[in-house]
C-alpha cells in the first residue's frame, strides 16, 4: 500500500469562550488531515492545538503538516513506526501536529485489518463514562453550573482552578455547599499555582473530598512535585509534566505523581500514548484519557484507545461538550448521557461532513 495524497484542513470549530488558568480559547484551533492510498482506503486524523499549553497553534500545525505530507508521499502507511520516526527525525517535538498523522495511520491500519480501532489495538469493550468540566468563573457562577450538572445526572465534575489559591478554595467550597458530597469532584490547576499556593490550596481543599488534582504547578517546578506529593492530602496527576514516555519515566522515578493524564495532542498520537501507558502500568500508576478541544472525530479515536487499555481508568472526554457551536462529524462515538458509545465500524469509524470541509482553508499535497 502507498500514500498517494494528503488533504490538510484548518479545521476551526466556533465555540463559547472557555477559560482555564493559562488563558481563554474562543474557537477550537484544530487541524484535520485525510490520507489517501492507492488501495482506496482513506485515513482521517485530527489534532487540537492549545498554544498556551503545547506552544503550537493551528497555523503552525498547518505549516508542519505540509512538510509531513511531502515526506510521506509514496510511502507505506502500514509501517507506522517508520512513518512516525521520519517525522521525529524531521523536527523535534511538534507533538500536536504529529498526532493528527499518527491517528490517520492507525485509522488506515485498522480499516485494512477489518477491525474497529480498539480491537486492532488489542482491546475489548468496557464502559467509558466521562466527567464534565466547569471552567473558571466566580464561585457563585461555578456553583450554579455544578447544580445544573448534578440535576442532569453528571456523576463526576472536573473543576478548573489555578488563578488564585484563596479564590480557588472559595470556588470549591461554594460548589460543595451547593451540591453536597455525593458527586465526585476532581480539580485541574493547569500549572496555575506556585509551590506555596499549591500547598495552601491542596491542604485546605483536602476537606472537600477531591478525587485528585491535575498539574498544580508549572513544569519548571517539577523538582518540587515529590515534596508536594508528600504534603498533599489530595492525590496529584501529572499532565503537562508528561509529554512522552521519557517524561513518564522521570516523573515516576522521582515519585512525583500518583496518576498520569494522557493526551494525543500532547504526546504525538497513539504510538507514544501507548508507550506512556506501558511505563505507567509497569509502575502501578493509573492513567486518565484526556484531551484539548477536539471534535468527535479525535474523540472517537480517544475512546478506542481508552477502551484498549486496562490501565486507563479515568476519562476526561467532554471536549465536544465544552461549548462547541457546531458538530461537523458524521458517525463516530455518540454520547448517551456522559457514557461514550462506539460502533463496530473498522478503523476510527468517524468522518467529517464534506460540505463543512469545503468551506475551510485547505491544501492537498
Amino acid at each position: 500500500m502507498q500514500i498517494t495524497s494528503i488533504d490538510i484542513y484548518k479545521y476551526s470549530i466556533p465555540m463559547v469562550p472557555f477559560t482555564i488558568a493559562t488563558g481563554t480559547m474562543h474557537y477550537a484551533q484544530n487541524l484535520l488531515i485525510r490520507v489517501h492510498t492507492n488501495e482506496g482506503i482513506t485515513g482521517t486524523g485530527e489534532c487540537s492545538a492549545f498554544p498556551m499549553i503545547v506552544g503550537e497553534t493551528q497555523a503552525t500545525c498547518f505549516e508542519m503538516a505540509k512538510e509531513f505530507a511531502a515526506i510521506w508521499k509514496q510511502k507505506d502507511p502500514l509501517d507506522i513506526t517508520s512513518r512516525m520516526q521520519e517525522l521525529d527525525l524531521f523536527t523535534a517535538r511538534n507533538y500536536t501536529a504529529k498526532s493528527a498523522f499518527d491517528l490517520a495511520l492507525h485509522d488506515i491500519a485498522a480499516q485494512h485489518a477489518g477491525q474497529p480501532l480498539y480491537a486492532f489495538l488489542g482491546g475489548s469493550r468496557k464502559p467509558i463514562i466521562s466527567d464534565l468540566t466547569i471552567g473558571i468563573d466566580s464561585p457563585e457562577a461555578m456553583a450554579k453550573q455544578a447544580i445544573a450538572f448534578v440535576e442532569n445526572g453528571v456523576e463526576t465534575i472536573k473543576v478548573k482552578l489555578g488563578k488564585n489559591a484563596a479564590d480557588d478554595i472559595e470556588r470549591i467550597k461554594a460548589i460543595r455547599d451547593a451540591i453536597g458530597y455525593s458527586t465526585a469532584i476532581r480539580i485541574d490547576a493547569n500549572q496555575g499555582w506556585t509551590y506555596d499556593d499549591a500547598v495552601t490550596a491542596l491542604i485546605e481543599l483536602g476537606k472537600y473530598k477531591i478525587e485528585f488534582c491535575e498539574q498544580p504547578m508549572r513544569t519548571y517546578n517539577d523538582e518540587l512535585l515529590p515534596a508536594l506529593c508528600q504534603i498533599s492530602p489530595i492525590p496529584l496527576m501529572a499532565d503537562e509534566s508528561v509529554y512522552t514516555h521519557h517524561d513518564a519515566e522521570r516523573i515516576i522515578r522521582n515519585q512525583a505523581c500518583h496518576y498520569i493524564n494522557i493526551k494525543f495532542a500532547k504526546s504525538g498520537g497513539i504510538a507514544e500514548a501507548t508507550r506512556i501507558n506501558e511505563v505507567a502500568e509497569k509502575n502501578n500508576i493509573p492513567c486518565m484519557m484526556g484531551g484539548m478541544l477536539e471534535s468527535r472525530l479525535a474523540l472517537t479515536a480517544k475512546v478506542h484507545f481508552a477502551m484498549s487499555k486496562k490501565n486507563i481508568v479515568f476519562y476526561d472526554l467532554d471536549t465536544c461538550l465544552l461549548g462547541h457551536k457546531v458538530d461537523p462529524v458524521t458517525e463516530g462515538v455518540q454520547y448517551k448521557g456522559l457514557e461514550l458509545i462506539l460502533s463496530e465500524q473498522p478503523g476510527i469509524g468517524a468522518s467529517v461532513d464534506l460540505d463543512f470541509l469545503s468551506g475551510l482553508e485547505s491544501i492537498t499535497i
